[in-house]
């Protein structure tokens, strides 16, 4: 069975010798099957009562033990030698499928069962290609099916899988799952979560993760949210929660989007020209849109957004907006729209179990159906589809279809297939395309999205918190983001989802969606070597800690505060007490947000913290950590943190900066 690898040519699946012991009951010696039957159970840890049913079998053939490792085997070569019996024990070359990262794109990889064909996922998708072709030879037989001499045979070789590289980067696909899976237990989502990211430019999925995730390598095992009371549930009830644990959510499960599709409905609006971008007034939000006498509310129903442009509506997410903007377009336009974003079709992303949107039929979409579906309401896609079509906004305008897999590569000839890009039509003008971006960017900076944006980059984006439906089998919130970055010149598009929150920080996706993509944006931007579309790089705008010792504690405010830096003072001090000492010191070179420490004549306790461990973090994680506990930061490189100066454990005052060193990795554990 082929190989495959991720676009870096990473080993994600891979094949390996192993053998399969059979026996011939028939031609093992009465007086040696107890011993034989013994001795096999023995090594391969087998119950001795069945091993002796299949010695005693009239069968032709049983099969023991399939896919051996070579440790297990050698040990019944030794046995069988020691008490030469050779006759009637048969060991049988065979392959066995590992996979090196264990739960890596589990969802999305899929598995083989034990006799190496795919079961989910890519490996059942592509199994054809993968599992390549057994050989033979073609004879001419008689009536009595002899073989007739001298007739010439044919040979057809075995010829072995054919290997895929997929546009998975094992990297990007690291960061995205630690991300997904921390924001799934922090929200406690019963659900769990989604999160693809996609190149809108060529519809390469570079990530593509499902929370909870199951280990390939034992796929039959249930996973940590599964195993509680897993012996107790029927022979059905464990099928059907090992086939849920199998599905990749991002391809097979449906949800209804909220807010985020408010870009579809914005997109076709500004493209038939019915909205202009910043029209002063042009809808009124009084908290709630009355439909055939249905109250309809806004989000924010205990307060109005009053008079709003479409970008105002956008950033503000304002439903009774988007209801006012349905009704000019109408449900036959909104159609029109839908059928061109591919929302009516499966995208045909090379993975198994893709799954396709529900929406009512035209004819029985009414005021009320038209109304809901503006911003996102009682209906249903798959993240991919909403991923792939509104990746058309951020590709001028025009939609391409998702490519997972990029080259297959015959292992015999090592000719090499590339799968190419492909574009599917051209949805939006790229004028129309570039006004739905500029809106989108204010979203993050200034509206519902700010929790999306990254330090150094200009992000556009949408929150989505779409409500429970009550005649759904599993009413949940479902908080959600999509991003795209940078906003000047895409080149990731990005959605998070996640099912059923329910914790502390609640369920709006700006909230608690947008900050994941935040979090995992921060470190892949860099790492893919996209340059900032800021002007002013973080390293150009570090400033010098200026000496504010002999200050009173009111200058040394306004002097750091106008710098950009905050400062801590010790309790019970008075703003006219002069300063004996800061930390940092002065000539300190740190970013705007950091901290400086002042100690005065009348107050020179010093208040110290524990340096906490932040290796393996990336830099937004790791800032967050420290700016917690009034400690500085200063860093070099990229990626995960690998050094850091004082080192964890230590005792050091507040002020003071903790030296780190960053570099990308993947994690040869995962």
């Amino acid at each position: 069975r082929g190989t495959i690898y991720d676009c870096n040519g990473k080993i994600l699946a891979q094949s390996a010798s192993v053998d399969t012991v059979t026996i011939n009951p028939t031609r093992i010696k009465n007086e040696n099957k107890e011993k034989i039957a013994e001795s096999l159970s023995n090594i391969f840890g087998l119950t001795y009562e069945d091993v002796l049913a299949q010695v005693n079998s009239e069968s032709s053939t049983e099969t023991v033990v399939k896919k051996v490792e070579k440790d297990k085997i050698d040990e019944l070569k030794k046995w069988m030698e020691d008490n030469e019996i050779y006759s009637g024990i048969n060991i049988d070359a065979d392959f066995k499928r590992y996979y090196p990262y264990g739960n890596l794109a589990s969802n999305l990889i899929g598995f083989c069962n034990t006799d190496n064909v795919g079961q989910e996922g890519v490996e059942l998708k592509w199994d054809s290609v993968l599992s390549g072709t057994p050989g033979k030879i073609v004879s001419v037989e008689n009536a009595s099916f002899g073989l007739i001499p001298d007739e010439n045979e044919t040979y057809i070789a075995a010829e072995n899988g054919s290997n895929i590289t997929l546009t998975i980067d094992s990297n990007i696909q690291t960061i995205v799952e630690e991300y997904l899976q921390q924001a799934c237990i922090e929200n406690e989502c019963s659900y769990g979560g989604t999160a693809i990211i996609m190149n809108p430019t060529n519809g390469d999925i570079l990530a593509m993760a499902t929370y909870p995730d199951y280990d390939l390598n034992n796929p039959r095992s249930p996973n940590a949210d599964l195993i509680d009371g897993w012996e107790e549930k029927s022979e059905s009830d464990k099928m059907n929660s090992l086939f849920s644990m199998w599905r990749n959510k991002c391809v097979a499960d449906t949800y209804e989007p909220g807010s985020t599709f408010k870009i579809i409905t914005a997109s076709a609006g500004l493209e038939e020209g019915v909205v202009e971008t910043d029209v002063s007034g042009d809808f009124l939000c009084i908290g709630y849109e009355m439909v055939n006498n249905q109250r309809i509310n806004c989000w924010k129903y205990e307060t109005t957004h009053g008079y709003q442009s479409l970008r105002e509506a956008l950033m503000n997410s304002c439903n009774p907006a988007l209801m006012q903007l349905g009704k000019r377009l109408g449900a036959n336009t909104l159609y029109k729209y839908y059928k061109a974003f591919g929302l009516f079709d499966k995208t045909g992303i090379a993975t198994s179990g893709e799954a396709n949107s529900n929406f009512w039929n035209l004819d029985d979409v009414g005021n009320v159906e038209l109304a809901t579906m503006s911003f996102g309401q009682r209906f249903k896609v798959t993240p991919i589809q909403l991923l792939t079509a509104v990746s058309t906004v951020a590709n001028k305008g025009v939609l391409v279809k998702p490519r997972l897999v990029k080259q297959i590569e015959n292992t015999d000839s090592h000719t090499v297939t590339t799968i190419e890009p492909e574009n599917v039509r051209q949805v939006l003008s790229s004028e129309t395309a570039e006004k739905m971006l500029n809106m989108l960017t204010s979203v993050v900076s200034d509206g519902t999205g700010y929790k999306g944006s990254v330090e150094g980059y200009t992000i556009a984006g949408k929150t989505g918190t779409s409500e429970p439906d009550s005649t759904s089998s599993t009413p949940m919130y479902v908080a959600s983001f999509l991003g795209i970055a940078p906003s000047e010149n895409p080149e990731l598009c990005i959605l998070v989802c996640l099912y059923g929150p329910h914790g502390a920080s609640g369920h709006q996706g700006g909230s608690i969606a947008a900050p994941v993509a935040s979090q995992i944006l921060t470190e892949v931007l860099p790492l893919l070597g996209i340059p900032s579309d800021d002007l002013t790089t973080e390293a150009s705008s570090n400033i010098t800690i200026p000496d504010v010792r002999n200050k009173t504690i009111g200058e040394a405010e306004k002097i750091l505060g106008n710098l950009g830096i905050d400062t801590i003072i010790p309790t019970e001090c008075d703003s006219s007490e002069i300063i004996t000492d800061q930390v940092p010191k002065p000539g300190t070179s740190l970013p705007i947000g950091s901290v400086v420490s002042v100690y005065s004549a009348g107050n020179e306790a010093r208040t110290s913290v524990e340096v906490p461990n932040i290796k393996g973090m990336g830099l937004s994680q790791a800032r967050s950590t420290l700016e917690n506990m009034n400690l500085n930061i200063n860093y070099t490189g990229s990626g995960y943190i690998v050094t850091q100066t004082p080192m964890a454990g230590s005792t050091v005052e507040e002020g003071t900066v903790i030296n780190v060193t960053l570099q990308q990795k993947v994690s040869d554990e995962h």
